[in-house]
């Protein structure tokens, strides 16, 4: 498929406050389009939050961001548009209840009913249909899952899946937009030495294609930007430093 152009992501003093202290902050680093940025830590040290405020859908209160020329916090709807989410818990989750494709048929509606010119939602039914069918196509095929390999192929559900097929199926949803960053939430969570090197092989791909990757974990591959999360709980803060060199 027509990669878009990544997203140039950058963070000086970036940080969130809340209630209870500091979720993150001092987050500083700059990463060219078509990156694969890392963002290192336990859990706990405030990654998720960071790739929330990073694709607009959390407000940051010290410092500032970009995301594709775009500053955070003032311009966060216009940040969500060019960015996409792929597994984040609690915030854009797989159903287990709905098949593979159901997922695929929900996801490219919303997308056909949302994220269209009025040119396009003008063409005939069975012309934005085909889009449709191809944009998913090669979505499933720039995530790298084979719906034939699956147990009951597109029928099957998501209980079903492995957890790397799982994550598969996230990131296929997420590119059907076409984004210009995508963000996945616990990369390496569950997976054998085997499948991570895998899930990294996948963000790589899709990052090599031109499209922005931030991608959480408790370690960072080799060759990736990283950012590191750490948490001083005696504090209640959580202070990242970026490594602007790839390692």
């Amino acid at each position: 498929m027509d990669s878009p152009h990544g997203a140039a992501v950058s963070a000086e003093n970036f940080g969130v406050r809340g209630p209870r202290g500091w979720v993150f902050r001092g987050v500083r680093f700059t990463a060219a389009p078509g990156s694969l940025l890392a963002v290192e830590g336990p859990s706990g040290s405030g990654r998720t939050s960071l790739l929330l405020a990073l694709t607009g859908r959390m407000r940051s209160t010290d410092g500032h961001a970009e995301t594709g020329g775009l500053r955070l916090p003032g311009k966060l709807a216009a940040v969500r548009r060019i960015s996409a989410l792929g597994p984040v818990p609690g915030v854009s989750e797989l159903d287990p209840a709905f098949t593979v494709a159901e997922h695929l048929r929900e996801r490219a509606l919303l997308q056909r009913r949302f994220d269209g010119s009025l040119r396009t939602l003008l063409r005939p039914r069975a012309e934005r249909a085909a889009t449709a069918r191809a944009r998913v196509t090669a979505a499933l095929d720039a995530a790298g899952l084979d719906l034939a390999a699956l147990p009951k192929a597109d029928r099957t559900s998501v209980r079903d899946l492995e957890r790397l097929e799982a994550l598969r199926l996230s990131v296929a949803l997420a590119l059907i937009a076409r984004p210009r960053l995508l963000a996945v939430d616990d990369t390496d969570l569950k997976l054998s030495d085997a499948e991570r090197a895998d899930a990294w092989a996948l963000l790589r791909t899709v990052a090599d294609d031109g499209t922005t990757v931030l991608a959480v974990c408790s370690e960072a591959p080799e060759g990736a930007l990283t950012v590191r999360a750490d948490t001083t709980t005696e504090e209640g803060t959580a202070d990242a430093i970026a490594e602007t060199g790839r390692a």
